[in-house]
Formats: C-alpha cells, sequence, structure tokens
C-alpha cells in the first residue's frame, strides 16, 4: 500500500525542507493531505490549475520531501529508500518528456532498466527482451528503431509508459497523460492503463484536468482545492454536480451513461455570483 498521512508540502520555501518564509515568497502546495492506495487500485487526482495534483503526486513519489507527514510504501517511510530500490517501485510518467538527445524508441524504453542496473554496467539481452516487451505492451514494438522526436503525442506518451514498464515495478504515478493529445489519442491512453492494471496488476495514480478521463478510468477520486482534499471516494458517488461546483465553480449535468458504463459529465455554465 501507498499512504500518505497528513503530509504538507509548501513550494517557495527556500530550501528549508518546504516549510514556509516569508509569506510573499511561498506558493500553495499541499497541506495536511491523507490517502491510501491500495494494492491494485486506479485512483485520480483531480482539481482546477494550482490545486497540488502535481505537488501530491510528487511527494507520492520521493520526488518532494514533506515538510509535515510522511509517505509510506508498505509500512516503510519512503524517504528512508535507496532511490534505485524506490524506483524498482514506483514508476513515474510525467506530463512531458524532452530529451537532450536524439534517442530511438528502443532507447527510450531501455531508459526504465536503470534501477535494475549496477553502477557503470550496460544494458543485457534480458534488458532488451524486457524493454521489448514493454514495447509490445502498449503497442509500440513496430516503432522501437524510429526516433523518438519524430513521434505523435499520442505514441510518445505509449513509449514514455513503455519505458515506466520496463522499470518492472507495481505503482504507477501520471501526471496529465492526456494533456494536449486529441480525442482519439485520448481514448487510446485510457484503454491502454485500464488494460494494464488489469493485466498485470499496476496500480495506477493519475493526475488529470479530464474529468470524463478520470470517470472512465479511475475507481475512486481525491478532489483537491487548495492543496487540501475536499472529498475522496468512490468515482460514482464523489464526481457530481456539487462536487463540481464547488471545485471548478460551474454548473454540470452528471449521469450514469449506460452505453459508457460510468459516469459522464458536461459542463453548462459559470457560476454567477451575486
Amino acid at each position: 500500500m501507498l499512504r500518505a498521512d497528513s503530509v504538507t508540502y509548501v513550494h517557495g520555501a527556500h530550501g528549508r525542507g518546504g516549510i514556509a518564509g516569508d509569506a510573499n515568497d511561498v506558493l500553495p502546495g499541499v497541506q495536511r493531505v491523507s490517502l491510501a492506495v491500495e494494492r491494485g487500485a486506479v485512483v485520480g487526482l483531480l482539481g482546477p490549475n494550482g490545486s497540488g495534483k502535481t505537488t501530491l503526486l510528487r511527494v507520492l513519489a520521493g520526488m518532494l520531501a514533506p515538510s509535515e507527514g510522511r509517505v509510506t510504501l508498505d509500512g516503510a517511510g519512503i524517504g528512508t529508500l535507496a532511490r534505485r530500490a524506490l524506483a524498482r517501485r514506483i514508476a513515474v510518467v510525467p506530463q512531458e518528456t524532452h530529451l537532450a538527445f536524439d534517442y530511438t524508441v528502443r532507447e527510450v524504453a531501455l531508459m526504465g532498466r536503470y534501477p535494475h542496473l549496477g553502477p557503470f554496467e550496460l544494458e543485457g539481452p534480458r534488458d532488451l527482451v524486457i524493454a521489448r516487451d514493454a514495447l509490445a505492451a502498449t503497442g509500440t514494438v513496430d516503432l522501437e528503431h524510429r526516433s523518438f522526436a519524430t513521434l505523435s503525442g499520442g505514441e510518445k506518451q505509449r513509449v514514455v509508459i513503455a519505458s515506466a514498464l520496463a522499470q518492472q515495478a507495481d505503482i504507477l504515478l501520471l501526471d496529465e497523460p492526456t494533456a494536449s493529445l486529441d480525442l482519439g489519442y485520448q481514448l487510446e491512453i485510457s484503454t491502454l492503463v485500464a488494460r494494464l492494471n488489469r493485466e498485470r496488476g499496476l496500480t495506477v495514480v493519475v493526475a488529470t484536468h479530464d474529468l470524463n478521463f478520470a470517470a472512465g478510468l479511475c475507481r475512486s477520486l481525491v478532489l483537491l482545492q487548495g492543496g487540501r482534499v475536499l472529498v475522496a471516494g468512490p468515482t460514482a458517488g464523489t464526481l457530481n454536480a456539487a462536487a463540481i461546483r464547488a471545485l471548478y465553480d460551474v454548473e454540470a449535468s452528471v449521469w450514469f451513461d449506460e452505453r459508457a458504463g460510468r459516469v459522464a459529465v458536461v459542463p453548462i455554465e459559470k457560476v454567477r455570483h451575486a
């Protein structure tokens, strides 16, 4: 289980371990957030810009150390784990991936093997088999000799997910995986992540702006507002018109779509305040 207990992280603390200094230098992060991600769960983090979604994801990944509270993985403090050991358990897919050199798709997938290699150790035949298996799982093995830079946005995202799979981690954290993708690619990524969860037992936490993407993929949601948890629980009971109004100041129509088999959301109008 990946667990956060009353974690706080404040941006702009200038090297003070996330502890707030001058109020003019501080940006909201997350404040006293708690959640538990069970093995095999698919959890969505929702909220407007600046609500703390990406910050919370990075705290869960061990990339940011909270000033208060703690994050544990199967009971062990995440800060006590060596970086390579942690990378063998948790893989992160960022919103955007910018590479310094012109790598091929196969080389990008092989980057996921670094937690399993010793200092100065090169990838071997087994690493190549694992990387190609990850590419096959994401439907990108036919692209393995292509330059990563030449791929479409959806293809790039699938290759980055393949690299994460090559880490052989059991927890996958995704930050805005469908940002800037068209509708077809959004559906493709949602279907892929759901299949990996179902077939490989991956535990998934995804931060997203897309309410319908979250409704179709996630079994539970955490709604963040101003760095705090507004509401959390099963998707069908959590994603409702009242919560959307409170979170985004938007009136929305929310219903269960029988054909899609999930909750659907259509924004109607911005709330007008007197």
